[in-house]
């Protein structure tokens, strides 16, 4: 009886340990900004939870951009927006009002009429707001997204600084390869704008580097248009999503990228605009995960994320992750060692308890996580019903698993769930498990799938597949052989497309993404786990 206790309590204090890494604060660069001193000008769009510019008829309370501009004032000089519409044309007034100063956004695309209200609107506030209104931008990433062509858009260029008050500046804004490709664009506006965001460059930069990356683009753009004014209209780092090769969305790295690059503008006289001030959660749709977590000032709480010079923790809610992962792991041990004695079957040997630890452990360490995570991944309606799955599996699955094992259950197959008719001698509890397996399966296939076919904008789901995969995978190393009329094409025509995802997985997003390798490789171990459940061997 002594080996289940030691073995449970080295789980839970490898569980607490690895949170306590986890959880260490990250030190930071120091302040980029001297005592009082504010950011140059931050990207500013008034959407909170909830509100998006897809909702037909929204328009923005005037209370809540004030709020907002009464909170921006205390950081920031100046606000860049990208639009008129839905009740944006009360900031020129608000910005008076609490002293920043605009860099007024034209939304531009392919409706000549929804064109024309934009630039309607953004002239008028200019004319009537030439103190607060600096510069009118015509055009965000229009090239980008191929909705009007250089001709064209020079063309509304020329008109609206016909039309502006001198001293009031006229300007577009693209990705700086958009402008490379374009270059004559540049004779049609007072400054260029571009782009520059390290995360999303076709060869993704991390962080470290990316201070570095925007410096040599900044030179690159400069050398390009010499004798014009360069604004970087936008930069900056996502707190949260999925990692593109080993650039990493984390709340460390958006503080250091930011103010790296503070640092950076102020050291070389760059221009700059951070993006963006709050979070965005509408941007999810169409950028998943990362697109909403653009903003240093948090969505709900309209709070900084980060404080300039300290140290930023990750995982601040790491000892709440460590407990419910200690609970976890004691319920593993508990499920296994009640069922063998429920059973009265033989006692379990050292074998079938370090089988019980790794489920312990793993479910234990991933599900604080996966708690953490749901809200932030889950996205619409199957968003959510995705993630309330991943929940209750990563639950039933490890403490199915665990049973099964104390109850020295045989390796179940899908045939048990899947055609019950053609397998009558099992019981209520194998049945209630190959369910399990069947619904796990289908789930991981639906993830695997998703990060083969359309990767850009899907999240890694490891914190839930973990707790499911190694479950079954310490099931099946240590559970008897199964029965031979049981068939078991299901396992080996689902281990053959996880094995290829799997490895797809992990080449397709670069050894440099950890985030994939790790849920590539629990695509392979389940691709082996389901082999081994097909297969028929000796009784253990």
């Amino acid at each position: 009886m002594r080996l289940p206790f030691a073995l449970a309590a080295a789980v839970c204090a490898a569980i607490v340990a690895v949170w306590a890494w986890l959880g260490q604060p990250v030190p930071a660069p120091s302040s980029p900004l001297t005592v009082g001193e504010k950011l140059p000008c931050v990207s500013y769009a008034p959407f909170r939870p909830g509100q998006s510019p897809f909702i037909e008829g929204l328009v923005i309370p005037p209370e809540q951009i004030d709020d907002d501009f009464a909170r921006l004032s205390k950081i920031t000089h100046c606000v860049r927006t990208y639009s008129t519409e839905m009740g944006l044309d009360v900031v020129p007034e608000l910005a008076r009002k609490h002293g920043l100063t605009v860099l007024q956004g034209i939304w531009i695309g392919r409706e000549a009429a929804k064109n024309r209200v934009e630039i309607d609107a953004a002239v008028k506030a200019a004319q009537n707001n030439p103190d607060v209104i600096k510069a009118v931008i015509v055009g965000n990433e229009v090239l980008l997204r191929g909705e009007l062509s250089a001709i064209d858009l020079a063309a509304l260029i020329k008109e609206v600084r016909e039309k502006v008050p001198a001293g009031v500046e006229v300007t577009y804004a693209d990705v700086w390869e958009f402008w490379e490709r374009n270059r004559d664009l540049a004779n049609s506006v007072d400054f260029v704008t571009v782009h520059i965001l390290p995360f999303w460059e076709d060869l993704p930069v991390a962080a470290e580097d990316s201070v570095a990356h925007l410096g040599a683009i900044r030179e690159h753009v400069g050398q390009i248009f010499a004798g014009k004014e360069i604004l970087i209209g936008e930069t900056g780092w996502p707190s949260q999503g999925r990692m593109r090769e080993g650039a990493l969305p984390s709340p460390s790295n958006q503080a250091y990228v930011i103010q790296e690059l503070l640092a950076l503008a102020k050291a070389k006289n760059y221009r700059l605009n951070v993006i963006e001030a709050f979070d965005q959660p509408w941007k999810r749709a169409s950028e998943g995960t990362v697109g909403g977590h653009w903003g240093f000032l948090d969505a709900y709480t309209r709070d900084f994320k980060f404080a300039w010079g300290e140290a930023v923790s990750d995982h601040p809610e790491w000892k709440l992750q460590a407990f419910v992962g200690v609970l976890f792991a004691a319920a593993v041990f508990f499920a296994a060692g009640a069922a063998n004695r429920r059973a009265d079957a033989r006692p379990l040997g050292a074998r079938e308890w370090l089988g019980v630890a790794g489920i312990a452990f793993f479910a234990g360490l991933l599900y604080g996580r996966l708690l953490a995570t749901v809200p932030v991944e889950s996205l619409g309606v199957g968003g959510w019903i995705r993630g309330v799955a991943l929940l209750v599996l990563a639950v039933l699955v490890p403490l199915g698993c665990a049973m099964a094992i104390g109850l020295r259950t045989r390796r179940i197959a899908l045939a048990v769930a899947l055609n019950p008719g053609a397998t009558p001698g099992a019981t209520v509890f194998e049945r209630v498990l190959a369910l399990l397996l069947a619904a796990s399966v289908v789930l991981t296939a639906q993830i695997a799938l998703g990060l083969v076919f359309d990767p850009r904008y899907k999240d890694f789901q490891f914190a839930g597949l973990t707790p499911i995969i190694a479950a079954f995978a310490f099931y099946a190393l240590v559970a008897g052989s199964r029965r031979e009329d049981e068939g078991r094409h299901a396992e080996l025509i689902a281990a053959g497309i996880f094995l290829g995802s799997g490895l797809y997985v992990a080449i397709n997003e670069t050894l440099a993404n950890w985030q994939a390798l790790w849920t590539g490789g629990l695509l392979v171990v389940l691709a082996f786990t389901l082999w081994r459940l097909a297969t028929v061997g000796r009784r253990i």
